[in-house]
């Protein structure tokens, strides 16, 4: 059986009670006889931040960078109204490990939980690549004559060919290597005349590369549109850093919330980094209702990533059968809490492959 060595930072609010079930479910896995994971769990978040003055440690990047992967659970906690901690462990981790893939499958498990009407739930599967290192993200800018009546600010969006090309052309090459046939890029170019024109330029230039995918380009505003209209017609999405961070919030509503999006942030052959993408939602701390399959499914697609391709299918298809036969959280029109959830998903994985 191979083993894995991965890191987890649990985090904040409810981020420490779904990765628990997350790693129940990764034991289930294991004892399943697919592979097993050895987790390293820091206590890197609020409560040590509060305590120490210390975000993210010196050593922290080095560790991440040994791990065949990092697991990341939710940040975000009102003592922290900056939220210093959240930016230096979670968007530090993405720029300084230059973890420029943000990946964002989409699928809907069962048609109550889709809001469209008539869109049946296996007719939605698209996967949204979202650039994850450049953008209006990088904090380039500044404020002159701040807290005055002629106050500017100015917040600079940074476009590289590099960091273009390789989003886009990881996009197609996810496309080829699955079979499917359509990528769409989206950008706002016809306003965006700089920045975007290079989006437009190297889309063109890595498409005739793929000439048996199809190749779609849609304005931000005409692909959410579509998105609600006609779902189904996408395969694979590719975007800039705050286009993808909106579409896929609009993906997730598609799926039944956030408490069903996982995610991976990727520097292929480099480092990885998975988190759900849910939020703390530290009101619900402590009171067992949170849904823990967004991280359960980040743990699918952590395994898939590591070359468990047939683990990840064990854990998907469990909580397949936990929407199903409604064994999930109340969001999902369910009645169990979030232990139980997730106790249902590892056992289901247990009996499966006895």
């Amino acid at each position: 059986m191979r083993r894995h060595a991965i890191v987890v930072v649990p985090g904040d609010g409810i981020g420490p009670e779904v990765t628990r079930e997350a790693l129940k479910v990764l034991e289930a896995v294991e004892a399943s006889g697919f592979c097993g994971v050895d987790a390293v769990v820091r206590d890197w978040g609020a409560e040590r931040y509060l305590r120490t003055g210390e975000t993210l440690p010196p050593e922290g990047l080095d560790e991440f960078r040994r791990a065949a992967a990092v697991f990341m659970g939710a940040f975000g906690d009102p003592r922290v109204p900056d939220m210093r901690h959240a930016a230096d462990i979670l968007l530090g981790t993405r720029f300084r490990l230059d973890l420029y893939v943000n990946e964002r499958p989409v699928r809907v498990l069962a048609d109550r939980l889709c809001p469209l009407k008539h869109v049946a739930a296996e007719s939605i599967s698209f996967t949204v690549f979202r650039e994850n290192t450049e953008g209006l993200y990088v904090g380039i800018g500044g404020q002159f004559k701040r807290g005055t009546p002629d106050e500017i600010a100015v917040q600079e969006d940074v476009n590289t060919r590099k960091g273009v090309e390789r989003i886009i052309r990881h996009a197609f090459a996810f496309a080829r290597a699955r079979g499917l046939t359509r990528v769409c890029m989206s950008d706002k170019s016809n306003v965006l005349r700089f920045g975007h024109d290079l989006w437009q330029r190297v889309f063109a230039e890595v498409g005739d590369e793929y000439p048996e995918i199809e190749r779609e380009h849609l304005y931000v505003d005409a692909l959410v549109m579509q998105l609600v209209r006609r779902p189904q017609s996408f395969q694979v999405i590719v975007t800039c850093n705050m286009f993808g961070d909106i579409v896929t919030d609009l993906g997730a509503a598609l799926q039944g919330g956030l408490g069903m999006a996982a995610s991976g942030n990727v520097h292929p052959g480099v480092a990885a980094m998975f988190e759900p993408v849910h939020g703390s939602a530290p009101k619900y701390a402590g009171q067992d209702i949170a849904n823990p399959f967004g991280a359960v499914l980040t743990a699918a697609m952590m395994l898939e990533h590591l070359g468990e391709t047939a683990a990840a299918r064990a854990v998907e298809g469990a909580v397949a059968e936990a929407v199903r036969a409604e064994q999930c959280t109340r969001d999902l029109g369910g009645s169990l809490g979030t232990e139980a959830a997730g106790s249902f998903v590892a056992e289901w994985i247990r009996r499966g492959n006895q």
